[in-house]
């Protein structure tokens, strides 16, 4: 059976956080938090800490004993973007926007 973490608002582009997606999509949770440990950007924090509540949420919730978990489904969806402005030159002005992520993680017993 299929059990799910969600991270609402995660700080970070998507853009940024799909790239680190992609490399642990289809490996055990084990697997997948080592080679998180040794990537050196800081979307790693934040996805590992969706990987371990979701294996928490199968033991937890299903009473399942601490198994091989394998990552089915993982994805970063569009969050809030929060609009901020920077002054330019002759009274203008030039968005910025500082966009969020909600990182999803589906993990499944082998």
């Amino acid at each position: 059976m299929k059990v799910r973490a969600v991270a609402n608002d995660v700080g970070i582009s998507p853009q940024k956080v799909r790239l680190v997606l992609n490399t642990v999509r289809g490996r055990r949770v084990g697997d997948a938090l080592v080679i998180l440990k040794f990537l050196p950007t800081p979307a790693t924090v934040a996805v590992a800490k969706v990987i371990k509540s979701a294996v928490a949420n199968a033991e937890n919730n299903l009473q399942v004993s601490s198994a091989d978990f394998k990552i089915t489904d993982i994805f970063a969806d569009k969050g809030h973007t929060l609009k901020r402005f920077r002054p330019k030159s002759r009274g203008r002005m030039s968005p910025i926007l500082k966009r969020s992520t909600n990182i999803t993680v589906f993990v499944e017993e082998e």
